[in-house]
């Protein structure tokens, strides 16, 4: 985060802006409805009439003095002449107020950002003062889809918020009152101009008001790609109170969720797991029996590979409330970020996901039927057993010149994708220094990564 919105009251502050152009009269245009008192200097001469907003204060036509800057919280000069706009600087800090300086972000205290405005409800968007036009394209974006009536739904959340705070005590069990009303029909009806209804149905709300049982989603994160998360597992990250998240889940799709919500990393790496799985699912159950949301993030899918099936029978049996919300498995994501096609109606008849690490004591993989022509294998964790699953592979009859594709980080910025051929694997393994989640390609298609790779550098040539 390189800038930081401040939400700064208004309410009796005082705003001075000087200048008598456009760039002064349109930071004028943001404080006209604003509960503060707003004085304007216009040294070089004011508007003509025609082009002075209504409702705006009669300018002063003169250069403000140290004492004109008494008091002031925000000051905007916008002037041509760099020296006098250097010395009037001064005297406005001087004064203990902060300045912007239009059209020059380097001179001021603060930068404006584009504004949504709706009354009690405010919106900003900032580029710290390097994009000022596509900040306004994305206020244009978020206007479009906001309901003209919202500053009516937060004027009653403020004129009941002491009541509310009286009558539900408990914090949890507030937030969720509030959630239900700004997401229900007490909001739609503020929206609409209907505060007599809102009201009535608000206060209905609140007489119902009580704990809710906790639940447990249980996500799965995609292959890392914050734009790859469903829209339901989206939804619920911003709801949720708790997130248990693995080690594959990365930091910019956690952002996405609620900024409080609890984080609680159970991350596992192969022969070192830092919370055994029994006790992540006590810690699933004992925060879902404490009346939180719980999401528990997986990284790709939670039923590939994820031991979400698992967590689900023990969410069942201690009688938690579960949902399961299927995240793009890492073999689909990876693959067609690569350009690796898992079917092809030339090339596999048929796809495989396969993990190379199976459980100790465990069956193992039936390498004949994995060995099959015409048949794409994608091979979780196999990095670490490249040697073995290409000596088995070809061992039960696949051919040494079988193309490969090894995926790493894939769908990320960072992604990389190398290829050789099954007899090769283990030294194409050990020399590609894999420190990201990698997944293995085994098939005639895994050859199509090594074509979109050469196109890749000629277009870069």
């Amino acid at each position: 985060m390189r800038v930081f919105l401040a939400s700064i009251p208004l309410d009796g502050a005082r705003v001075v802006v000087v200048g008598g152009g456009e760039p002064a009269i349109a930071k004028l245009r943001l404080f006209l409805t604003a509960p503060s008192r707003l004085d304007w200097f216009a040294p070089d001469g004011a508007p003509a009439a025609i082009d002075t907003p209504q409702g705006a204060p009669l300018p002063v036509v003169a250069t403000p003095s140290a004492e004109d800057f008494a008091g002031a919280r925000l000051v905007f000069i916008a002037l041509s002449d760099a020296a006098q706009t250097e010395r009037l600087v001064g005297l406005a800090r001087a004064a203990g107020a902060q300045v912007n300086v239009v059209d020059q972000p380097h001179f001021s205290d603060f930068h404006t950002p584009a504004l949504v405005d709706r009354d009690e409800v405010v919106i900003g968007i900032a580029t710290g003062g390097s994009a000022p036009i596509l900040a306004r394209d994305i206020r244009s974006k978020i206007e479009a889809v906001l309901p003209q009536g919202l500053d009516n739904v937060a004027r009653m959340a403020r004129e009941l918020r002491d009541t509310v705070k009286a009558s539900v005590p408990d914090f949890l069990a507030r937030r969720r009152f509030w959630e239900k009303a700004f997401r229900g029909r007490a909001a739609d009806l503020a929206a609409a101009g209907r505060t007599a209804e809102a009201r009535r149905e608000m206060l209905r709300l609140l007489n119902v008001a009580a704990p809710e049982q906790g639940v447990v989603h249980i996500v799965g994160a995609g292959p890392g790609d914050p734009e790859l998360l469903t829209l339901k597992a989206l939804r619920v990250l911003q709801d949720a109170d708790v997130i248990i998240h693995d080690r594959l889940v990365p930091e910019a799709v956690l952002e996405r969720a609620r900024r409080d919500a609890k984080r609680l990393y159970v991350g596992k790496t192969r022969g070192h797991h830092s919370v055994p799985q029994n006790e992540i699912e006590d810690l699933m159950i004992a925060e879902a029996r404490a009346g939180h949301r719980v999401v528990r993030l997986k990284g790709g899918d939670p039923f590939v590979f994820g031991r979400g099936g698992e967590e689900l029978d023990a969410m069942r049996a201690a009688g938690v409330p579960v949902f399961v919300i299927p995240g793009v498995t890492a073999a689909l994501a990876c693959a067609a970020s690569a350009g690796i096609p898992l079917t092809h109606r030339d090339h596999a008849q048929a796809v495989t996901f396969v993990t190379a690490q199976g459980k100790v004591g465990g069956e193992d993989a039936d390498w004949t039927r994995l060995a099959a022509p015409n048949h794409t294998l994608a091979i979780y964790m196999g990095s670490d057993r490249a040697d073995e699953t290409a000596a088995r592979l070809i061992e039960a009859g696949r051919a040494g010149s079988t193309p490969v594709a090894i995926v790493e980080n894939g769908s990320r910025p960072d992604e990389r994708v190398l290829t050789g051929t099954l007899d090769g694997l283990s030294a194409l393994v050990r020399g590609a220094n894999l420190t990201g989640p990698a997944l293995l390609f085994v098939g005639e298609t895994a050859a199509f990564s090594a074509a979109q790779l050469d196109v890749r550098a000629e277009v870069a040539a």
